[in-house]
Formats: structure tokens, sequence, C-alpha cells
């Protein structure tokens, strides 16, 4: 891999929402992921904006997890926009914890802001190889396991 590229990050609304992680450790998560100079916003939102936003941009009707607005790929310049409350109830569900599932949704949308997806099979592999790789760095399990 690569080495870091520089990293100018914004994180919003992380106050509004108990018991998520210190900013220090959200900016290592994100620049662990980020290979191009990158000028990002961590957005933390409720079910009701995370719900307006998918509709919106994407015409889905409900919350999910995670959306990535990606706005320019050189330097990279996106929002990654995380609903709490989502990534709750999905940590509970699968019964992992919080902090891990959450490590891997910011991931994830930091690879998406620079270009990665999963719309084939092929795309999949190579982004969920990269995942894996990243979280294994946090000693965070294999999240598709």
């Amino acid at each position: 891999m690569k080495a870091r590229a520089s990293l100018s990050l914004t994180i919003q609304q992380r106050a509004a929402f108990a018991g998520l992680p210190a900013s220090s450790t959200l900016r290592r998560w994100v620049g662990l992921a980020c290979r191009r100079r990158a000028h990002l916003v961590l957005r933390f939102v409720g079910t009701a904006e995370g719900r307006t936003l998918n509709r919106t941009y994407r015409g889905r009707d409900y919350a999910t997890n995670v959306l990535t607005f990606v706005y320019s790929q050189r330097p990279v310049h996106a929002d990654i926009v995380i609903c709490v409350p989502v990534v709750r109830a999905e940590a509970r569900a699968q019964r992992k914890p919080f902090y891990h599932h959450l490590a891997h949704l910011v991931i994830h949308g930091a690879l998406h802001a620079q270009g990665h997806d999963h719309l084939t099979a092929q795309q999949a592999q190579v982004m969920e190889t990269l995942e894996r790789r990243l979280l294994a760095r946090l000693g965070i399990p294999d999240p598709y396991a």
C-alpha cells in the first residue's frame, strides 16, 4: 500500500451522539483508508436526517448506515454521513462491538470517497479485501466472517 496522503478532516455532530469515539480515533480510522490527498467531512446524523438524505439522493425511503457524497477525485472532496442509530442497531443485531462496526463503516465510506465501489463482484472483492486489511491493522476481526 502507498503511504498516507494529506488529510483535511472536519467532523460534524460528534457531540450530539453519546459514546462516539474521540475525534483523534475517527481521524486515525479515516486516515488509515486515505491514499490520496483528501478533504473530507465526516458527519454523524440521526434517523430522520439519514432517511431524508437517502430518499433525496438515492431514492430509498429509509435511513441507511453510511452515505458517501463525492464531489471530486483529485484531490478527493467528499462528505461521509454516518447514521448513528442505524449503526448501533446493526451492531446489536450482528452481535458486534459498536466501535468495530463503526470503524468498518467509516473506513468503508472513506474508500468510497476515493473511488472504490462494490457494484460488481470484482469491485466488491477488491473493496472488501482492503476493508479487511485495514480493520486488521486496528485489531478488528473480519466484518464479513
